[in-house]
């Protein structure tokens, strides 16, 4: 737990495994980055027990966080040396062997070319790029990345996901990444978690949210129990009910007129149908508001 006069991370136990692209997901101020900084040594917890790979004393902690790579806002670099001379003054610092790795890391993303120009005169997609180097050069089992698109550009976001995409398929990096941009977040996450007001509401896969995310009717009604009970004498059963007399049916999707129909002569006020698939911000939004199946 960490608690700044109310809990920012309450009890929170993600399992990410190897080979993952683990997207955090929630709200500013749900605990994303007080999570990650508590992982990486930078916030210490309140109370409760921070484990790592297993280990939960403070040599194992520290031994194991050598295996963790992070990005947590934009990094401190110097601003009068260039990509290469700030990569190589930390690969000394923090005593990473062989010149070679600030060379592959500017190559995995796409830095290979800014010769002599200085750091201060990079653009934001740049300086991004080159804090991501920095994550990298060590080689990381598992890397830390909170926010790491926001403020970039589409053509600098998609670079970014493009690079990410390359590190976990060629390298088998894990990464776990928060974003606010949760149509960018599909595009790469193959697991979520979902942070609200520092509790963890739940972690599923990719894939399980894509089955839930199906097409559907999603109709809006004045009375979402009197609705389901007309519907339910149409032997629609496949339906989930959302907050605001919004319901969705998962069947009967090539039969609205019936649909309607029957809600009318139930005594239902219809007040919108339309065919729809869910995203994951709906998810996100369903799963935080509440819902329950039928």
């Amino acid at each position: 737990c960490k608690s700044y006069r109310e809990p920012a991370v309450d009890h929170v136990s993600l399992e990410v495994k190897q080979g993952q692209i683990f997207g955090l997901v929630g709200k500013n101020g749900a605990g994303k980055t007080t999570l990650i900084r508590m992982a990486t040594g930078q916030t210490m917890p309140t109370s409760g027990e921070l484990a790592l790979f297993g280990e939960t004393s403070v040599r194992g902690l520290e031994r194991m966080r050598g295996r963790l790579g992070c990005m947590v806002e934009t990094p401190s670099f110097f601003p009068y040396l260039t990509a290469r001379e700030n990569l190589e003054y930390y690969r000394i610092q923090r005593g990473i062997p062989g010149k070679e790795s600030v060379e592959k890391a500017l190559q995995q993303v796409n830095l290979t070319d800014t010769g002599r120009k200085k750091f201060k005169n990079f653009s934001l997609g740049m300086k991004q790029r080159l804090g991501l180097a920095l994550a990298i050069m060590g080689r990381p089992d598992l890397l830390l990345l909170d926010e790491p698109i926001n403020g970039l550009d589409p053509m600098g976001i998609v670079e970014f996901r493009d690079i990410l995409l390359n590190l976990n398929r060629d390298q088998g990096t894990t990464i776990l990444v928060s974003s606010h941009i949760l149509s960018e977040l599909s595009n790469l996450a193959t697991h979520y978690g979902f942070l609200e007001k520092g509790r963890l509401l739940e972690q599923v896969s990719a894939e399980e949210i894509r089955s839930r995310c199906r097409d559907c009717l999603e109709i809006r009604v004045d009375d979402a129990a009197k609705a389901v009970t007309a519907l339910e004498k149409l032997e629609v059963r496949d339906l989930e009910v959302l907050t605001d007399g919004v319901i969705r049916l998962y069947s009967h999707l090539d039969r609205p007129q019936e649909i309607s129909r029957a809600l009318a002569e139930a005594g239902v006020a219809l007040f919108g149908l339309n065919q729809r698939g869910s995203s994951l911000e709906d998810y996100f939004l369903n799963l935080v508001g509440g819902k329950h199946h039928a």
